[in-house]
Parts: C-alpha cells; sequence; structure tokens
C-alpha cells in the first residue's frame, strides 16, 4: 500500500469518526470466509457499514477526535474491523449478540465509543446492547410527560360517571 493510499483511508476514517458517534472495533479474523460474509450481509441488511482496516491506520485516524481515545489503542491488535452505526449506539451489539445466537463464536467486540464513552472487552456487549437511542428516551421522556396527563382525564371521566350515577340514584329516590 502506498503512502497516498494510506493517506486516503485516514482521511476517509477521519471523516468517519467525525461524523458518527456510534462505532465498533471488532475481531473477525480467526472466522470462516462463509461466516465472515453471513455477518457482513447481516450488517447491510440493518444498515450497519463494516470494514476492516489496518491497526496503525485506525490510530492515526483516531487522534484526530475532539475526544480522548487512547484507551482504544490498547485493543488495536491483531486484525480489526469497524463497525459504524447512524442510527443507534446499541444496534452494533445487538447485531453481534444476534449473529451469536445463530452458532457463532465470533466477532469479539474490542472496543466501542458511544457518545464520547469508551467501552473495552467483549464482556461489555451485554452493557451496550441496554443503551437506549436518542429515539428510544425520547420516547420514554414523552411517555412519562403523556401519563400524568392522561391519568388526570381518565380520573375525570370516571369521577363524572360516578357523580352521573349517584345524581341519577338521588332523583329516583325522590
Amino acid at each position: 500500500m502506498t503512502r497516498e493510499e494510506k493517506e486516503i483511508i485516514i482521511r476517509e476514517l477521519t471523516e468517519r469518526f467525525a461524523t458518527t458517534n456510534y462505532f465498533y472495533i471488532t475481531d473477525a479474523s480467526t472466522m470462516s470466509v462463509a461466516s465472515i460474509n453471513q455477518f457482513r450481509r447481516l450488517c447491510f441488511d440493518r444498515g450497519i457499514d463494516y470494514k476492516v482496516y489496518k491497526n496503525s491506520l485506525i490510530k492515526k485516524a483516531l487522534e484526530t477526535i475532539d475526544a480522548d481515545t487512547s484507551a482504544l489503542n490498547g485493543v488495536l491488535k491483531g486484525a480489526s474491523g469497524i463497525l459504524f452505526s447512524a442510527e443507534a449506539g446499541n444496534a452494533p451489539a445487538k447485531l453481534i449478540k444476534e449473529f451469536r445466537k445463530r452458532g457463532n463464536q465470533l466477532p469479539l467486540l474490542k472496543g466501542a465509543y458511544i457518545d464520547a464513552g469508551i467501552y473495552i472487552g467483549d464482556n461489555q456487549l451485554d452493557t451496550l446492547t441496554n443503551i437506549k437511542s436518542k429515539n428510544e428516551l425520547i420516547g420514554d421522556i414523552i411517555g412519562l410527560l403523556q401519563s400524568p396527563a392522561k391519568n388526570v382525564v381518565s380520573a375525570l371521566q370516571s369521577s363524572g360517571g360516578k357523580l352521573a350515577g349517584i345524581l341519577k340514584t338521588l332523583s329516583e329516590k325522590e
């Protein structure tokens, strides 16, 4: 690979890191060709971009991020593939777990970058699947805000029915 080719890849990675708040670094080096093709197909179907890069190029591109990503330098050994997710920070974690449920042991999670938070190690996969996306959090907040209003409306409706029943009973007694 020529110096110019390396610079182009570093520039592309730098742009991806700048425009994506969520990426996962994985190790799929010992996966069979059939398994890696299945994994790539699943990534494509979910709108997650998966590419394999040289560790030295990843390190240089990570240096351009405003956040401190030095903790990720320790995981950049061996073969490294990066999962980029534009939609949700937990989407790649869910994808990896689903792929493993199909009988695959790999890919291994080396590290993840979620909104300037860094997660190191495959043992973080469960934690990452439970992280809520921005849209999920907004939905939860809207649900919480609507809940009191719904309770007031239902209380008024049920109280009105009770009041009408009491008035009817009183009027029938007379």
